[in-house]
């Protein structure tokens, strides 16, 4: 069991992980680069998502610019996930009516009847508007003729 774990270990590839875990946030190599301080830029982050493993102060620091857990960047495999993932899609697949049955009572209102409310709510706020705004127009007429 423990040299299971050792290889699926040696598995894990953390510079690629880092990659990942930035492309899931959207970040580029730059943005990172500049989180992690002045002597940081792109060219290096390209030649750190090559390493198979991380020093550790480099790991806790990337871990804090990608606010995940160093952990997560240390364990994750994509093999694992995928499993996971098919796992859990395939018993999705086999409980569509159960799912579905969930879906219809969750809803209990008529989503065009609460777009028409929100349309009133929105009609009625430009009225009042309009008639504060017709009452600073009287305002300002007011203060011009008492001028002239």
């Amino acid at each position: 069991m423990a040299e299971e774990r050792t290889r699926l270990l040696n598995n894990i590839h953390q510079g690629r992980n880092v990659k990942r875990f930035r492309e899931m946030l959207g970040m580029k190599q730059e943005a990172l680069a500049i989180q992690l301080g002045e002597d940081w830029h792109q060219k290096r982050i390209s030649i750190l998502e090559t390493r198979e493993e991380i020093e550790p102060e480099v790991l806790v620091r990337v871990a804090i610019a990608l606010n995940v857990s160093e952990d997560a960047i240390k364990n994750f495999d994509e093999d694992t996930v995928v499993n996971y993932l098919n796992s859990y899609t395939s018993g999705i697949s086999q409980k569509p009516q159960t799912i579905n049955s969930n879906l219809h009572q969750d809803c209990n209102f008529n989503p065009l009847d609460k777009l028409i409310q929100v349309l009133e709510e929105n009609k009625m706020l430009y009225e009042r508007l309009l008639v504060c705004e017709q009452e600073k127009i009287e305002i300002l007429k007011n203060s011009i003729s008492h001028l002239l």
